[in-house]
């Protein structure tokens, strides 16, 4: 019986485990499938469109009001005088004189992407474009194009022509190295993937009209993939030769009078026109995760040819109807759910009817007449983009979408006999029109169909609505805007573009502003930095600031040559330092700080009677025990680590530290030398150890030479020494009551200024030796190391040896001297630039000063007394970033629910 119940067992185990191993198969199954139809989030865009469309917001303005961009062919292109007839059959000829173009295609700055001048007469404008608008698009997208380098980020773009390369063809003698790689299609893509430093796919694709929809198609078929996690897609072309139109005029292609009449009577061929696009593209949960502000979602796509159809520039219906389904497959949208669609819409006799017909096919039997499906095309607003007609359309609708309205379609006069309107459900809107959503979110399609037969479809949704969520940590009461230039000229122009977003974008929080400026922005020489509390305040500095003054919490810097980051000590302050609720407001407002303090308490429980968060913040402990040395270094110990770690959390790493007296403690632990663990043990031993001697002692500065002081308290060793030497003439005696009064008293008599100084023990002279036996015990169970950092010791003045590593050293130091100004005169010439003090009070910053020439380093506090605490760290933080700092802006914003916004 036991063996059957056995073996049931067994089989029955079996089977559970073989349906368990079903079950996984199927949840990955479906994962797989879900990840190849994840939707793809529109993050960043950019533009140069005709109109002086080159933003998406003058993008929008044209589209809304309804403008005709199309202009006549000006000169600077080409006499086209010369090349015109009006004659179709005109052998050489060309019967338009109107196109949609952009204007200044010859201004470029080829020394911001690292191109020599002589490159970039040779490079293709439609390269420079692509470079230009790749960076805004990123830019927009709240990325910081710097930091993309070595990233598995895309590239993929639609081109078609080359009309740069034929105008210089003529020249063959003058033709270099530069000319192939700066016209190639291939070099277009990899030229962009370069610039940058990106290691994802990059590919230029020529499928003609459909080009950048292609590319958008193989973008996000790479994100899905895994293959990228960023991609930039887009397209570009640029009409600078007659060629091409020469060329399209024997096909009999184009409208006699440049303009797209899509759906219209009238129309009889397409208009030509020029431009670039640029969009930044993530997979939809990492930008929801990344906070990244989307513009709209895409739900699917699909590529196919025309195939078998009435010739090689026929549309065909079948073909596209196929096309529209898979892509709504794809996207799992029904087709019901599509409320408008980008068409295609050239303007030509043939195909608009088909393009029509297909339509209506797919979308026909899912609308009526009451609930029509809305096309439209932005042909008749900027012309026939042909490689970059698809992304053209693409952020039309995005921007449809995002403002919840349909821009009127142009040159819709007189329906086109050829489509039977009255029986299909579809209506043109010739009128700026509420877009409503009765049945969900707003969904469209977009098409486009090559010249040669490729054609692709995709399918958009409005963006999700993304809640800003309220972190654990309350706001802090002030934010720091930084802006950069690589010229003065360049600064200021960003500066006005700032000040003009500041007063129309009243909606964007100023933490957002500036999370999105600091951490989306490359970071250039020329710097300004701003602290304020709202917007109206920053508005009000930069236009200060822009008049020539300078006002408080301004800071700027045109530095003559600023290529390394400036070299940067952290110095650490000693006793006296502390003050009842130092570094309250960090610790209720920045989570790095407070775990920082909180790690600290834990590591000190049982050792102190009194935990440290309660002497540093609670009202019902008396305040006079931060002034016993027992609780004083600890406590101070743990708001100077506190601080240290706060600092490098925002990416302000000390390239070398130095502490005065117990401040050396907190230096040798972010050095490496001893863990927070047994950084505190010492401290806390020291100052429990302190505390047990008898309180007999003081503590004077003296205004004089450490040699004349030497002389002076010679008779008096045994009892009074030299504690530390602070400046050339910035002693301080420490020791016993009666000895120092003599010496003050014969001191005082000869004239020399002297300052007794409020501590409760002789620290640093011969009454410290009766504790040393039982220290060294406790420094001898420390583990130590080398340290990771240079480290500037107190006892000799200089870069710390080996010995720094060792029980004897920490316990010399009890009783040596510090020697603060050979320190300062070593930090120097070490090359240090930047002396932060990491303390309550910046004690050590005026000492220092006085150590070195005036025009040497720049000095700052981390906290001040009686100073809004996060006023004196952010002002510091502004003054390190525009002496070239390197900020981990992401890192400072840790604690906070930022969201990305659309800033210049």
């Amino acid at each position: 019986m036991n063996t059957n119940n056995e073996e049931y067992n067994q089989s029955l185990s079996i089977i559970k485990r073989s349906l368990r191993a079903v079950e996984d198969m199927k949840a990955k199954l479906k994962a797989m499938e879900d990840s190849q139809t994840e939707p793809i989030a529109i993050i960043g865009m950019g533009c140069r469109f005709p109109g002086n469309a080159n933003t998406p917001e003058s993008f929008w303005k044209l589209l809304c009001k309804g403008e005709d961009a199309v202009a006549e062919i000006p000169p600077q292109r080409w006499d086209v005088n010369s090349y015109y007839d009006s004659d179709p059959d005109a052998v050489g000829k060309m019967y338009v004189r109107h196109a949609a173009l952009v204007s200044q295609v010859d201004k470029f700055d080829p020394q911001f992407f690292g191109i020599s001048p002589r490159q970039a007469i040779s490079l293709d404008p439609q390269q420079r474009f692509l470079l230009e608008v790749a960076w805004e698009a990123l830019e927009r997208a709240g990325i910081n194009p710097q930091k993309l380098e070595d990233t598995q980020t895309g590239v993929f773009l639609g081109i078609g022509q080359n009309d740069y390369f034929y105008m210089n063809l003529s020249q063959q003698e003058n033709l270099s190295h530069y000319d192939a790689t700066g016209n190639g299609f291939c070099f277009a893509a990899g030229r962009l993937s370069y610039t940058l430093g990106l290691q994802g796919p990059s590919m230029a694709i020529d499928t003609a009209c459909s080009a950048s929809l292609v590319a958008l198609h193989q973008a996000c078929q790479s994100l899905r993939s895994g293959e990228s996690n960023l991609a930039l897609a887009g397209g570009v072309q640029l009409i600078l030769s007659p060629l091409g139109t020469t060329m399209l005029s024997r096909l009999k292609a184009l409208s006699p009078d440049g303009r797209c009449k899509t759906f219209d009577a009238a129309a009889d061929g397409y208009g030509r026109g020029e431009g670039c696009g640029i969009v930044v593209l993530k997979l939809l949960s990492n930008a929801i995760k990344d906070n990244d502000q989307i513009f709209a979602v895409i739900r699917g796509s699909a590529v196919n040819h025309d195939g078998p159809s009435g010739g090689l520039t026929v549309p065909n219906k079948s073909a596209q109807e196929k096309l529209i389904q898979q892509a709504l497959k794809a996207a799992r949208i029904e087709a019901s759910q599509v409320s408008y669609v980008e068409a295609h819409g050239t303007g030509t006799s043939l195909g608009d009817p088909i393009e029509v017909r297909a339509l209506a096919n797919v979308f026909g039997q899912e609308h009526n007449q009451e609930n029509p499906l809305m096309i439209g095309s932005v042909k008749t607003n900027i012309g026939h983009l042909e490689p970059a007609a698809g992304i053209a359309g693409l952020m039309k609708v995005v921007l449809q979408l995002q403002y919840q309205n349909i821009a009127p379609h142009l040159h819709f006069k007189n329906p086109s006999p050829y489509i039977n309107w009255e029986n299909l459900p579809l209506k043109v809107p010739t009128q700026k029109t509420p877009w409503l959503s009765p049945k969900g979110k707003r969904i469209a399609g977009v098409s486009c169909f090559g010249i040669s037969g490729t054609n692709a479809h995709v399918i958009l949704e409005e963006a999700p609505a993304q809640v800003k969520s309220s972190g654990d940590i309350p706001e802090r009461p002030l934010h720091i805007l930084t802006l950069s230039a690589k010229t003065p000229p360049a600064l200021t122009e960003l500066i006005k573009d700032y000040e003009k977003h500041l007063e129309t974008h009243e909606e964007d929080s100023l933490a957002d502003i500036c999370y999105t400026a600091n951490t989306g922005r490359a970071q250039f020489h020329h710097r300004l930095a701003v602290i304020a509390s709202n917007q109206k305040e920053l508005l009000a500095k930069l236009q200060q600031h822009q008049t020539g003054a300078e006002p408080t919490g301004v800071y700027h810097k045109q530095p003559s040559q600023l290529t390394t980051k400036p070299k940067t000590a952290f110095l650490f302050t000693g006793q006296g330092s502390q003050y009842v609720k130092m570094g309250q407001q960090l610790y209720q407002q920045a989570s790095v700080f407070r775990e920082a303090i909180d790690k600290c308490d834990r590591l000190l429980r049982g050792e102190l009677e009194h935990p440290i968060t309660k002497i540093l913040y609670d009202s019902s402990i008396p305040s006079e025990l931060l002034d016993q040395t027992e609780y004083t270094q600890p406590v101070i110990f743990a708001v100077e680590y506190a601080l240290a770690q706060l600092w490098q959390s925002w990416g302000i790493k000390p390239d070398i530290v130095m502490g005065h007296s117990l401040g050396e403690y907190v230096a040798a632990t972010i050095a490496g030398i001893f863990s927070v663990e047994e950084g505190l043990k010492l401290i806390t031993r020291r100052g429990k150890l302190m505390q047990q001697l008898p309180s007999t002692g003081e503590m004077v500065s003296v205004r004089a030479t450490e040699s004349s002081i030497r002389e002076k308290i010679r008779e008096y060793r045994e009892e009074v020494a030299i504690a530390a030497i602070n400046g050339e003439e910035s002693v301080v005696i420490s020791g016993a009551t009666k000895a120092i009064t003599e010496i003050v008293t014969n001191l005082e008599s000869e004239g020399i200024k002297t300052k007794r100084l409020q501590v409760s023990h002789p620290f640093h002279s011969p009454l410290m030796e009766p504790m040393l036996a039982e220290f060294e015990q406790v420094a001898n169970q420390v583990n130590y190391n080398q340290p990771r950092i240079g480290i500037i010791s107190n006892v000799t003045g200089e870069k710390a040896e080996a010995s720094i590593g060792t029980a004897k050293y920490w316990v010399n130091h009890i009783t040596q001297p510090v020697r603060f100004s050979e320190s300062i005169e070593t930090l120097v010439e070490e090359g240090v630039e930047v002396f932060l003090e990491i303390g309550a009070q910046p004690i050590l910053l005026g000492m220092g000063r006085s150590c070195v020439s005036t025009e040497e380093g720049v000095w700052l506090p981390s906290l001040r007394q009686g100073v809004d605490e996060w006023e004196s760290m952010l002002c510091s933080l502004g003054k390190l970033y525009v002496e070239g700092g390197e900020v981990d802006w992401s890192g400072m914003e840790r604690d906070y629910q930022r969201q990305k916004v659309v800033l210049p």
